[in-house]
C-alpha cells in the first residue's frame, strides 16, 4: 500500500499518472492526517474539506483523460492566512477581523488553481505577523512538531508545521523580516524568499517595500517546481517582474563547483550565537569546498540594518493598530500593541530616511557579490525557542524578536533572494539551518546551492508530530 505522507511531488504525480493512486486519495489521506495532528500543532485555521475533495475530483478527472495540467494538477496545497483565497475569511490572527470572505484570490492563488492544486486549507500566522514566533489572539499557541513545548516560529509558523508533517506538499508562506526562512530554521524544512516581486503581491502588504512570497517544502525539488508555478506576472502588483516565470528546476543539479562562495559566522556584528549552531553550521558552510566551491570567511560591510527595519516595522505597526477601534485595540497582541507604541515616536521623516537607506543596504550587497557569487551564515543563532514566548528565556539574545534573528531582515532590505535550508540538529533535537544567499535576481543560484547541499548532507523529517 502507497504511504502517501512519505512522497515527493515528483511520486505524486508519477502515480497519478500511472493510475496508480488518485488526487481525491492523496486529498483524503491529506485531510485525515490534518485531522488528526491539528490538536497537537494547531497549524490551521481553516480546513475547507469539502472545497478540496470537490478540486481533487475534478484534477482526477483530468488525469483520466490525459490532459493533466501539470506536476502540480491534483497536488493539496496550503495558503498562509495572511494571502487572500476567494470564498475563505483572511484572518490574519487577530481577533479585530472577521469572516468575511475575500473577494478574489492573490495573484500566488490564481497561479496555483491555473495549475490544478487543491488548495485545503490556510495557515496560522501571530497577529498581522509581527513576530518570529506563531501565537496569536485568534488562534493561540502553534507547536513545533518536533517538540510541542518549542515554537514553529513565525510568522508562516502554520506553513512551515505543515510542510514538515507533509499535510500538502505546496505550502505558501510570506516573507517581510524572515517570516519563510524564520520557521523553515526552526521546523526543518526547505523555504525560500525569492528576489522582492518575483512573486506578484495583491493586496499590498502593509510592510510593501520589505515583503515577499514563496515556498515552504520538504525538498528543494518541490519548493523549485512550486515557484516556477507562482512567480507569474500579475498586473495587480505594480512592482511585479513582466517576464515570464522561469522553470527553476532547469540547472538545479548543477552544483557549485567553481562558485565562489563567502561563509559568515556572524554577518559581522552578532556576537552570540548558540554553540549546537555555530558548530552546524560551520560543518555546512565547508561542506561547499566538498562540493567543489572556493569558501572564504568574510562579510559584508553593512549598513545599521537593525535600525532600518526598527524604523519601518515599528512605524508600520504603530499604523496598523491607529486605525483599529478602542474595543479591537483591547483585543489585540499586547506585545504587538507594545511596537506600535514604540512605532509613534517615529516621525514621516525618520520612516523616509529609512526607506532610502535601503539603498546603501542593497549596494554593499551588490558589491560583495562582485566578489562572491553566494553568501552563507547561520539562519539562526538559536534552535526554536520556547512555545508561546516572544524572546527566549533568560535574555540572552535580546529583549526583542528583531535581536534574535540578525540574520533575515538585512535581505529583506535589499531585496535579494535568501533560503533557509536544514543542516543538522542541535543536542536537544532541534532543527539546525544554514542560509544561502544569493545576488539579486539570481533566484535560480540560490536554488542551485540549496539543492547541492541537500544531495550531499540530506536532513531528517518527520511523519508525525512528537508528542511530550
Amino acid at each position: 500500500m502507497t504511504d502517501i505522507r512519505s512522497l515527493s511531488l515528483v511520486d505524486l504525480a508519477r502515480l497519478y499518472r500511472r493510475r496508480e493512486l488518485s488526487p481525491v486519495e492523496a486529498t483524503r489521506d491529506v485531510l485525515a492526517r490534518i485531522e488528526r495532528f491539528q490538536p497537537a500543532i494547531n497549524a490551521f485555521v481553516l480546513v475547507d474539506a469539502d472545497g478540496a475533495l470537490k478540486s481533487a475530483a475534478d484534477s482526477e478527472a483530468r488525469w483520466m483523460k490525459g490532459e493533466a495540467r501539470g506536476l502540480a494538477d491534483g497536488v493539496p496545497a496550503t495558503i498562509k492566512d495572511i494571502v487572500w483565497v476567494k470564498g475563505m475569511p483572511t484572518r490574519r490572527g487577530s481577533q479585530t477581523t472577521d469572516m468575511t470572505p475575500a473577494p478574489e484570490d492573490a495573484p500566488a492563488t490564481v497561479r496555483l488553481r491555473e495549475a490544478g492544486a487543491v488548495i485545503v486549507g490556510k495557515t496560522t500566522s501571530p497577529e498581522f505577523g509581527w513576530i518570529g514566533a506563531c501565537h496569536s489572539p485568534l488562534t493561540g499557541i502553534t507547536r513545533n512538531p518536533w517538540n510541542p513545548a518549542r515554537t514553529t516560529g513565525g510568522s508562516s509558523g502554520g506553513t512551515a508545521a505543515a510542510a514538515l508533517l507533509n499535510l500538502g506538499w505546496l505550502h505558501l508562506g510570506t516573507d517581510a523580516a524572515g517570516s519563510i526562512r524564520i520557521p523553515s530554521a526552526f521546523t526543518g524544512v526547505f523555504g525560500i524568499k525569492p528576489s522582492f516581486a518575483r512573486v506578484p503581491a495583491y493586496p499590498a502588504s502593509p510592510f510593501a517595500m520589505l515583503a515577499h512570497l514563496g515556498p515552504l517544502a520538504r525538498s528543494v525539488t518541490d519548493a523549485a517546481l512550486m515557484l516556477s508555478i507562482i512567480a507569474a506576472p500579475d498586473g495587480r502588483d505594480m512592482a511585479t517582474w513582466d517576464s515570464p516565470a522561469p522553470d527553476y528546476r532547469v540547472g538545479l543539479e548543477d552544483g557549485v563547483r567553481g562558485l565562489r562562495v563567502a561563509w559568515s559566522p556572524r554577518l559581522g556584528y552578532k556576537r552570540k550565537i548558540h554553540p549546537d549552531v555555530a558548530a552546524a553550521t560551520e560543518r555546512a558552510a565547508h561542506a561547499f569546498e566538498e562540493l567543489g566551491a572556493t569558501v572564504e570567511e568574510a562579510s559584508p560591510d553593512l549598513p545599521d540594518c537593525a535600525s532600518i527595519i526598527r524604523t519601518i516595522w515599528y512605524s508600520v505597526s504603530a499604523d496598523i493598530v491607529a486605525k483599529a477601534t478602542p474595543a479591537q485595540r483591547a483585543q489585540m497582541d499586547p506585545g504587538f500593541l507594545d511596537i506600535a507604541e514604540r512605532g509613534r515616536r517615529y516621525t514621516l521623516a525618520d520612516w523616509l530616511a529609512a526607506t532610502t537607506a535601503r539603498a546603501d543596504v542593497a549596494n554593499a550587497m551588490r558589491r560583495f557579490h562582485e566578489r562572491y557569487d553566494l553568501l552563507l551564515t547561520p539562519q539562526m543563532p538559536i534552535p526554536a525557542l520556547e512555545a508561546g514566548l516572544v524572546v527566549p528565556a533568560g535574555g540572552d539574545y535580546g529583549d526583542e524578536w528583531l535581536e534574535w534573528s540578525p540574520f533575515t531582515y538585512p535581505f529583506n532590505i535589499s531585496q535579494q533572494p535568501a533560503a533557509s535550508v536544514p543542516c543538522g540538529m542541535s543536542a536537544d533535537g532541534l532543527p539546525v539551518a544554514l542560509q544561502i544567499v544569493g545576488p539579486a535576481r539570481d533566484d535560480r543560484r540560490v536554488l542551485r546551492a540549496a539543492r547541492a547541499l541537500e544531495s550531499a548532507r540530506p536532513w531528517p523529517s518527520l511523519s508525525e508530530p512528537r508528542l511530550a
